[in-house]
């Protein structure tokens, strides 16, 4: 095996350590990593549970992964060789490791809102919205980061050395929009984006809204005040359009484990119809391994996505009302959230994009 950019060299393989290896997102990756043929598991760290093998907290990983937990700040963790860590915890937490961790000569990925922007003041936007003190604890790696949404920045991740996994939300509704943007095919004020999710996207901590009782067979909006993805949404899209582009979005937890839907609209431009935007969709996704374009002849659901690393597209203008209508489908736990994570990784060490995450998800 040839060494590509970040790689070790022969047949030696990628060694990678997990900060926040109990959480979904930390479960999410371990299992992609495990039936990865290029990278290699040496440390495991989490808040709770250090000392125990982590298939004694989730056996159904015995026999799989019995690496120790350990405490990210052990001298135990910190001494484990590995060419990447990847963070797989809530905000503010990788930003206590990063530094300590590029400092070492190893790539560092995250995957909350710690590394997503370049900017303070924007971060501190984010931390605001999600009710957190706007203060970052490692300001000066910002200019180094790199937005990890590998559809829209392959070539920046394949040089990074710190990148931010995108929000679950944030994926649907950029791969959902970005050719629409991209090709003038939307007006770019009104944009709507209606994103429902399961309740996995919280996180595995209990609280009060997710208790089963008072989830299931409910659902409802919130943060209408302003969702922290909002801000990668309009960022990203307004780099595509070249000028400002707001976007009303409306999240929307409903009672089943994991999935996103979000439906996506605006107005179409004069002489813009549905035949024009199929087809520069397809042609803009063409080469993509894990978007799928298709229209509603073919129906689509969370189901055709659980599991698995696609996204499905599908566009739907409304050329009655004059209304373009897109509707993209994805597992938040895997294409938002792990998947997208290993896609980054097998950039960051020259891996074809698509290695280890080339397979459907279980059915039903």
């Amino acid at each position: 095996m040839a060494g590509g950019p970040g790689r070790p060299e022969g047949d030696e393989l990628a060694r990678v350590k997990i900060i926040g290896a109990t959480g979904y997102g930390g479960l999410g990756i371990i299992e992609l990593l495990l039936r990865h043929p290029g990278f290699e598991l040496t440390a495991l760290a989490a808040s709770q549970e250090v000392g125990r093998p982590v298939s004694e907290v989730w056996p159904y990983l015995e026999g799989y992964c019995d690496l120790p937990l350990l405490a990210a700040d052990s001298p135990e963790f910190i001494a484990a060789e590995a060419e990447a860590v990847v963070s797989a915890t809530p905000d503010g937490v990788g930003q206590l490791f990063a530094g300590r961790e590029l400092a070492a000569g190893r790539r560092f990925l995250d995957y909350s809102g710690d590394f997503r922007f370049d900017s303070l003041d924007i971060y501190r936007e984010y931390a605001r919205r999600l009710g957190r003190e706007p203060i970052h604890r490692a300001p000066e790696l910002l200019p180094r980061t790199v937005y990890g949404l590998a559809e829209l920045h392959r070539e920046e991740i394949a040089a990074a050395r710190l990148v931010g996994n995108p929000g679950c939300f944030a994926v649907s509704c950029l791969l959902g929009l970005a050719p629409a943007v991209r090709h003038r095919l939307i007006r770019p004020e009104g944009i709507i984006c209606d994103c429902k999710s399961g309740v996995s996207g919280a996180g595995k901590k209990p609280s009060p809204g997710h208790h089963f009782p008072e989830r299931y067979d409910s659902m409802g909006a919130y943060r209408l005040s302003g969702h922290q993805h909002v801000l990668e949404i309009e960022r990203e899209l307004s780099l595509l359009a070249g000028r400002d582009i707001r976007v009303s979005f409306t999240p929307q937890a409903v009672p089943m484990c994991r999935g996103i839907m979000s439906c996506l609209y605006g107005r179409l431009p004069e002489g813009v119809g549905q035949g024009e935007i199929l087809a520069a969709y397809r042609d803009h996704y063409a080469r993509e391994p894990f978007v799928l374009v298709g229209d509603a002849s073919r129906p689509a659901s969370t189901a055709d996505v659980r599991g698995g690393n696609r996204c499905l597209v599908t566009v739907a203008a409304d050329e009655r009302t004059g209304t373009f209508r897109v509707v993209s489908h994805l597992d938040n736990l895997v294409k938002g959230q792990a998947g997208s994570a290993l896609q980054n990784l097998n950039l960051m060490f020259g891996y074809p994009e698509d290695l280890g995450l080339a397979y459907p998800g279980p059915h039903p």
